[in-house]
């Protein structure tokens, strides 16, 4: 048998919708760290899909792979870290932490949970070249032979109208879904699977802005939200503004200059080598709301930049708060509302 090391794991390539036909498994789209979980003997080692090892910063996890009874063994999954059973991106990215003591920490406060939805290699037998329905039967074969509260079996379907009405009765929680091939072997370090993401809008203040660079026309736009206080956070931006749009947007945004911006949570303060067109950010005064799309949360803000949809004259400021948000998942209450309605 062959060592086994890391291999770059199968990915999958972004639609707009899930695929019609038969012959497809479709799981949730977690929103973790993805890992490649590998035990040879008495070695047991994480790798992220970059390659970077993982196991120093999840030594529960490792302790999790060493306590099992395959001495061999190569599983591909999602790490997540629920807080109040909620998983938290936040607390997974405290892990990557320098200092082993803080790490450790963290480890015993908010353990980990390894979600598996593939099995490579197990024992003696390598699974990897097998077709998917080969692997997901052993995968839950493996999952109920072991006793490994910290372990979690992804949820799957074969029909696609239950994997589409995962959008709607978890609208606030499912990530995406991802369309896996059943007659496909697990094809290393290619987009092999499909990815359908959610995309959501919410309604925001525009808090303040910047000027493009070297520019005297706007570049991006500060977004924010009030929060429970009733102070503007700064919640993330937007700078999918059209050319065309530019010079009439950035007038309209100069006579608001004055306001107070952000009042709460606010982004960084000016460059000191700023002019006054080239501020890292101008305040305004919180009157015009747009709508933008987005995809994740993280914390109290955007993770990513956001995209413009439409202005909402309609909507009053004060209407734009945090509870239009999605709600980060809970796995088990995701996997038991997933499993309950899901045929096979």
């Amino acid at each position: 048998m062959a060592d086994l090391s890391f291999i770059p794991p199968m990915e999958a390539k972004l639609v707009s919708e899930l695929p019609d036909g038969a012959g497809w498994q479709f799981e949730p789209k977690w929103d973790g760290f993805r890992c490649l979980a590998v035990r040879q003997g008495t070695q047991v080692d994480l790798w992220a899909k970059s390659g970077k090892p993982l196991g120093r910063y999840f030594p529960e996890i490792v302790d999790l792979i060493a306590g099992l009874p395959q001495q061999r063994l190569m599983l591909d999954g999602e790490l997540v870290v629920p807080i109040g059973g909620v998983a938290s991106f936040d607390a997974l990215q405290q892990r990557l932490h320098p200092a082993e003591s803080r790490v450790r920490k963290l480890s015993a406060e908010t353990p980990a949970l390894l979600i598996v939805f593939d099995l490579l290699e197990e024992g003696s037998r390598a699974w990897r070249d097998a077709p998917l329905r080969e692997r997901r039967a052993a995968l839950e074969t493996f999952v109920a032979g072991v006793d490994a509260p910290a372990l979690r079996l992804s949820p799957s379907t074969r029909e696609r109208k239950t994997a589409a009405a995962w959008f709607g009765n978890l609208s606030t929680e499912l990530d995406g879904v991802i369309a896996k091939r059943l007659d496909d072997a697990y094809v290393r370090g290619e987009r092999a699977m499909l990815k359908a993401k959610r995309i959501r809008s919410a309604d925001c203040v525009v808090g303040g802005f910047r000027y493009g660079t070297r520019s005297t026309e706007v570049g991006s736009l500060l977004l924010g939200l009030y929060n429970a206080r009733g102070t503007l956070d700064h919640v993330g931006f937007t700078s999918s503004i059209a050319a065309k749009d530019k010079l009439d947007l950035t007038e309209r945004l100069e006579k608001l200059k004055g306001g107070a911006g952000f009042t709460g949570k606010a982004p960084g303060g000016p460059s000191r080598w700023s002019t006054e067109r080239s501020a890292e950010w101008v305040p305004l005064k919180p009157e015009l709301v747009v709508e933008v799309l987005y995809d994740q949360i993280t914390g109290d803000r955007f993770r990513h930049g956001t995209r413009l949809h439409r202005w909402r004259p309609d909507k009053a400021p004060e209407q734009c708060t945090f509870d239009q948000l999605a709600q980060p998942a809970a796995p088990d209450s995701v996997i038991q509302a997933i499993v309950a309605d899901a045929p096979r």
